[in-house]
């Protein structure tokens, strides 16, 4: 296990958004053993223009100015966070040498911050860790650290990142020292560009998913008067949920409720699935309240199509359902979760499986299932997850 190191961590996400991301979480674990430095979620002159950034822009305001250090402290041991100075907004910009001229620019500002930090605070031999921010290949050809690491989390789906993203992922993984992906189809991806590629897959925080398990935590007040059976959701809406196959499990099930928690991306959505009366959506909901929200549930869901998206896909939610002890229904969109989950989770192929799933279990689950799950759930945590990845980045530093 790596110890007493400094790490630099490029975020892929706002160290304050409000939802468990995996580059944040990465940060939080490494700094219980290390002087962590996360860098958060770079932003541009337009992102600081936008409205609906202002609470974000304006808790940042201070950092972005050239002379200053950019350093907050979050309250958390042996973590600090970097805010970087506003960049330029080059992502409409077609690819070519132009974008990539203008790309350096970028990446020299990231990069002076950074360098900045490593002379104030004297730091030698750091690891850095570009954690899923492909847009920025080129970080560690500026500040030469000790070890250089790129965790692939996701695959690129939306097309702001494709757009230069396909680019410049193939840039990071080959210039990398070691690359770790969230998947085996990541990894069976990113090997064949760099040979130092491993697979070590999400998890979750049972100490957070495990409140469920507590008897006198309320039922979450946007799904308590629901009617109950409750097949229930957690997480984004959009377009990885297989809603053909979803209308025809809920028309095949009237009398049971089907809740979807999270925000939704309205284009996704299919017209005619909000006919249908058993079907709730509740909008976002802070991440701390997914112990109330799941307890809510009867049985949890991840109904994601299958294709070549979803097989690169390590969900977080399936260690926080079975870290709830609720039975869990999946699609098989991911076939390589069964040697993670055994045979605590059923993974279906079609409506009429999933409905004959949603069935057994309402009609069979039992005690020693339940411990079953939460077992599971113990076997992927975290804890064991960054011991793991800590134990990567201490063979590869000593190299």
């Amino acid at each position: 296990m790596i110890n007493n190191k400094v790490i630099i961590i490029l975020g892929a996400t706002k160290y304050d958004g409000i939802y468990e991301s995996t580059s944040f979480t990465t940060a939080k674990y490494l700094a219980k053993r290390n002087t962590v430095f996360y860098v958060d979620f770079p932003y541009t002159w337009k992102d600081y223009f936008k409205t609906s950034e202002k609470v974000l822009v304006d808790k940042r305001k201070p950092y972005f100015k050239l002379k200053s250090d950019g350093l907050i402290d979050p309250g958390i041991e042996n973590l600090n966070i970097l805010i970087l100075s506003l960049l330029l907004p080059i992502n409409f910009i077609p690819e070519g040498r132009f974008y990539r001229s203008l790309l350096k620019i970028n990446e020299r500002l990231i990069s002076k911050r950074i360098q900045k930090l490593i002379r104030s605070r004297n730091l030698k031999d750091v690891v850095f860790i570009n954690s899923f921010n492909f847009h920025y290949p080129n970080i560690a050809d500026f500040i030469k650290p000790k070890l250089s690491v790129y965790h692939c989390v996701d695959p690129l789906i939306i097309d702001y990142d494709v757009k230069h993203g396909i680019n410049s992922q193939s840039i990071v993984v080959k210039k990398s020292d070691l690359v770790i992906c969230t998947s085996k189809e990541l990894y069976k991806e990113q090997i064949k560009s760099n040979k130092n590629t491993f697979f070590i897959p999400n998890a979750a925080d049972t100490a957070i998913s495990s409140q469920a398990l507590n008897p006198s935590l309320k039922v979450h007040p946007c799904i308590e008067k629901i009617p109950k059976p409750i097949i229930g959701y957690f997480g984004n809406i959009e377009r990885r949920i297989d809603y053909a196959l979803m209308s025809d499990v809920i028309k095949q099930n009237p009398d049971k409720s089907f809740v979807f928690v999270g925000p939704v991306s309205e284009e996704c959505i299919p017209k005619h699935f909000r006919d249908n009366s058993n079907v709730y959506f509740t909008g976002r909901l802070p991440y701390m309240d997914m112990p109330s929200v799941l307890k809510g549930f009867d049985i949890a869901m991840i109904p994601f199509k299958k294709d070549d998206v979803s097989r690169n896909i390590f969900p977080l939610k399936l260690f926080e359902y079975l870290g709830t002890g609720k039975p869990v229904i999946a699609t098989d969109f991911n076939l390589d979760l069964k040697d993670f989950t055994r045979e605590a989770v059923l993974y279906c192929t079609n409506a009429e499986d999933f409905s004959s799933s949603i069935t057994y279990y309402l009609e069979n689950d039992d005690e020693e299932s339940k411990q079953s799950r939460l077992s599971i759930a113990a076997e992927n945590t975290w804890d064991k997850r960054m011991d793991e990845f800590g134990n990567l980045l201490d063979k590869y530093y000593n190299l």
